[in-house]
């Protein structure tokens, strides 16, 4: 059993963990159980071109599901979702709503675009809509500039975070570069997405006022290619990403080591593929984090951070998955689960 180590035998009962020995109960599997594994940046109902059907996200939401993501942060989307609730053979689902952006600031048919004034607006309505989370684009490239520029002025930033906490709701940001992220700190945001921007004295006040951060090491992958894609338009832009994937190892590894929160997400959706969080976890271990660090942010450390169980503790949720191999020696088996249990039953 993880995060402990300890060799128990697990029982379930109408979709709860029990130890109590139950008569006659079938052995199921035999291997290094896992709280359930969480997602923490995803997009359900989305593919590159925006919305996708009903039937187009239930697959999706299966990729993840088989891949042993029980609990996923939707972290914006388009699509309306919340039909996921009703599915028990479906990952949990906590739903940010959809993006928030500036005008013609962000990936056509994605998001909400709307100016200054009516950010605050907007806030309100998605809190009202989703699960507890409101998602802004922190920052994107600005055709005027050239380069990548806060979507909105500190001062709208702060005005719509207030509005979203006053709404009972939590807020993250797509936040790339460095400029966007002081005004969002200062604010009291909840959460960075990506964060590849971030300085010592950002990290500094994030671990001072207890603000998470979700790297997504798969998706600063892909910063070169960015950066190639920008480079005859946007030169300026093209050497900003150059120079944030130079830094992003040593970024992370400083929010690790200072005490940020540090949480799994695969981006999957859109332009990134679902069902990868093992390929997430793998990247952030592979930046320099500590295996179980990198299992934990996927898992009874997100889950709690979530509101959920972290451990598989007596009367928990029977989330779990169940491994062959410990997956703190070897992240690899995480590709292969053994066996996934959701609310009590086997789904893969």
């Amino acid at each position: 059993m993880l995060p402990d180590g300890e060799a128990r035998t697990l029982y379930v009962v109408d979709g709860r963990v029990t130890y109590e020995p139950v008569a006659g109960a079938e052995s199921a599997a035999e291997g290094w159980i896992v709280p359930g594994l969480v997602d923490a940046h995803c997009h359900l109902g989305l593919d590159d071109d925006g919305p996708i059907s009903a039937e187009e996200t239930e697959a999706q939401a299966v990729q993840d599901r088989d891949a042993g993501a029980l609990l996923i942060r939707d972290c914006g989307s388009a699509a309306d979702t919340a039909w996921i609730h009703e599915r028990d053979d479906l990952p949990r689902l906590i739903r940010a709503g959809r993006h928030i952006a500036r005008t013609k600031r962000y990936i056509r048919n994605y998001a909400h675009e709307v100016e200054p004034g009516e950010l605050s607006e907007y806030v309100a309505r998605e809190a009202q809509r989703g699960d507890g989370w409101v998602k802004l684009v922190g920052d994107w490239i600005s055709r005027e500039e050239g380069d990548l520029a806060p979507s909105f002025p500190p001062e709208a930033f702060a005005s719509a975070i207030a509005t979203a906490h006053e709404h009972g709701a939590k807020v993250t940001a797509h936040c790339f570069g460095t400029e966007v992220l002081p005004g969002l700190i200062e604010a009291g945001i909840d959460c960075i997405e990506h964060g590849t921007g971030l300085s010592e004295d950002l990290i500094d006040r994030m671990v001072e006022q207890g603000i998470a951060l979700v790297p997504t090491v798969m998706q600063t992958d892909k910063f070169p290619q960015y950066a190639e894609a920008g480079a005859a338009k946007f030169p300026a832009y093209s050497s900003t990403m150059t120079d944030l994937y130079a830094r992003r190892r040593a970024t992370l590894l400083a929010a690790y080591e200072a005490g940020v929160a540090l949480y799994a997400g695969s981006d999957g959706g859109g332009m990134s593929r679902h069902g990868n969080i093992a390929g997430e976890v793998i990247a952030m271990a592979e930046m320099g984090l500590p295996a179980d660090y990198a299992l934990g942010a996927a898992s009874w450390r997100a889950r709690e951070w979530l509101g959920w169980n972290g451990g598989l503790d007596e009367g928990a949720p029977a989330d779990f998955v169940v491994y062959d191999r410990d997956p703190r020696e070897d992240l690899r088996v995480l590709r292969e689960p053994r066996q996934v249990v959701l609310r009590g039953r086997p789904v893969a």
